[in-house]
């Protein structure tokens, strides 16, 4: 007897309580309803519990993991064309039979994002048609191009007959031989309900654009990535309700105004655009111009009516031209900036040190440092003639793209040395931008001396009273 007790004393020491399922109905919801459609549904076969909470979800991300930003991701891309097109199908396929068993009313947010392919034309006319119909808040398109593809199909082109807006483009009849039939039904409930609308890879004209901020009354983060074929960007009216505003890598965009708007937010990084008119815009308070400024004085030209109101903002200043008889405007408001330039150019450093000088009340710094291949007293030594340094306020200074050379030491710690009130220094040796997930093998190798190097011997010559993070 004393035996089998032992035995279903040690069985039982195994037993485990299965907590979650003995969660509320509605808490389930929100665990579930958190994940990606292809993790929430693996979830039904946990119990009969859970087997019908996954499709309650009106989160519908079907966020494809291998598009997850981390490390062989570009690699990922220049897989076989064959294997691309087999992994296209099947997540085309796992879509479409989410979207058949789909009992909602309503989808709070429609997420793709898979290697486009012109066979799958129809199906995301129809995955449109679907988040038009179920009155879809959030909508987002992130496509990709097969890298052994590139150039020899053009990007997915946005439906227009879908916004009722006229005929198919030259461009969208040569995607498809034959463009799918467009159903009515949806035009009564359009996209009016949209909060968040981004496009990647996503061929959209100025035309279509232009008509989602016109009928789209709660439509307020726009973000546009790699429409080549999008001139033109107006944002003009006070009925307008968009407040934040993103175009990434649009090559062919040459102009962009916004003016009367309710803009909060401007991002423009990739190329440089030829006429930039930012106006009547009382809460514009972060911008974001990460294209190379060949010209500091035009820059502060086409921000001149919302310059002084800034509170973030974000210069890639790599070879900008530098004018010493050149006056900037104080930025009394600003308190985050951040800086892209190259720390070995004279004129870079010139530039960076007359923002210092302009901020005089900067609460957070960012340098994002180019690579430093070789090391100039004269131009080390450009970094301790600040006039003006905001001592008193500047708190935290980030520095990312160190490399433990002496230059970028020097900048360290005169940060440490003159800004008084600062409370925290991060050291960030990743070069966080471009094709930094391509990186070669050197470059992770400088990466781990560099952060040997902070933290054996730069962190030593932090103070106690000021917090040293150096990430890896």
């Amino acid at each position: 007897m004393r035996g089998r007790e032992r035995k279903r004393k040690a069985k039982g020491d195994y037993d485990l309580v299965d907590r979650i399922s003995a969660l509320p109905d509605e808490l389930l919801s929100i665990i579930v309803h958190s994940l990606p459609v292809k993790e929430a549904a693996a979830t039904s076969i946990l119990s009969r519990r859970w087997k019908y909470i996954w499709k309650s979800s009106t989160n519908l991300d079907f966020s494809d993991a291998r598009f997850v930003v981390g490390k062989g991701f570009r690699r990922f891309l220049q897989r076989r064309q064959q294997d691309n097109h087999q992994n296209s199908q099947r997540y085309v396929k796992s879509v479409n039979r989410a979207i058949e068993q789909y009992s909602n009313p309503t989808v709070e947010r429609f997420r793709a994002c898979f290697i486009i392919d012109p066979l799958y034309t129809g199906d995301i006319v129809n995955w449109l048609q679907f988040a038009m119909n179920k009155k879809v808040e959030i909508l987002e398109l992130e496509f990709y191009i097969d890298s052994g593809l590139a150039g020899t199909y053009p990007i997915y082109p946005f439906p227009h007959k879908l916004l009722g807006i006229g005929e198919e483009s030259e461009l969208q009849n040569s995607y498809s031989s034959n463009p799918p039939s467009h159903q009515s039904c949806g035009y009564n409930v359009g996209f009016k309900f949209l909060k968040v609308l981004h496009f990647r890879c996503v061929d959209v004209t100025q035309e279509v654009l232009e008509y989602f901020l016109s009928n789209c009354a709660a439509l307020e983060r726009l973000t546009v990535n790699a429409a080549h074929n999008l001139v033109d960007l107006r944002v003009v009216g006070s009925s307008i309700a968009l407040k934040h505003l993103t175009l990434i890598d649009c090559s062919r965009l040459e102009s962009i105004e916004v003016c009367d708007a309710k803009l909060v937010s401007f991002h423009l990084s990739g190329r440089e655009v030829k006429r930039l008119l930012l106006t009547k815009v009382p809460l514009l308070v972060e911008v974001s111009y990460m294209t190379s400024v060949r010209s500091i004085r035009l820059l502060f030209t086409q921000l001149s009516f919302c310059i002084s109101q800034l509170e973030i903002l974000m210069l890639d200043i790599n070879g900008g031209d530098y004018n010493r008889n050149h006056v900037f405007p104080i930025l009394s408001n600003l308190r985050h900036l951040e800086l892209k330039f190259d720390s070995d150019c004279e004129s870079d450093l010139c530039n960076f040190t007359r923002f210092i000088e302009a901020s005089p009340y900067l609460h957070r710094l960012v340098l994002k440092l180019h690579k430093c291949t070789r090391t100039r007293p004269e131009i080390c030594r450009k970094i301790g003639r600040i006039a003006k340094f905001p001592r008193h306020h500047l708190k935290v200074v980030e520095i990312i793209g160190y490399r433990g050379s002496h230059c970028h030491v020097q900048h360290a710690l005169y940060f440490v040395k003159k800004a008084v009130a600062l409370e925290k220094i991060v050291i960030d040796p990743i070069r966080r931008w471009g094709a930094w997930l391509d990186r070669d093998f050197n470059e992770v190798e400088e990466e781990y001396k560099a952060i040997y190097h902070a933290n054996r011997h730069l962190r030593r010559k932090v103070p106690s009273t000021v917090e040293f993070v150096c990430l890896s």
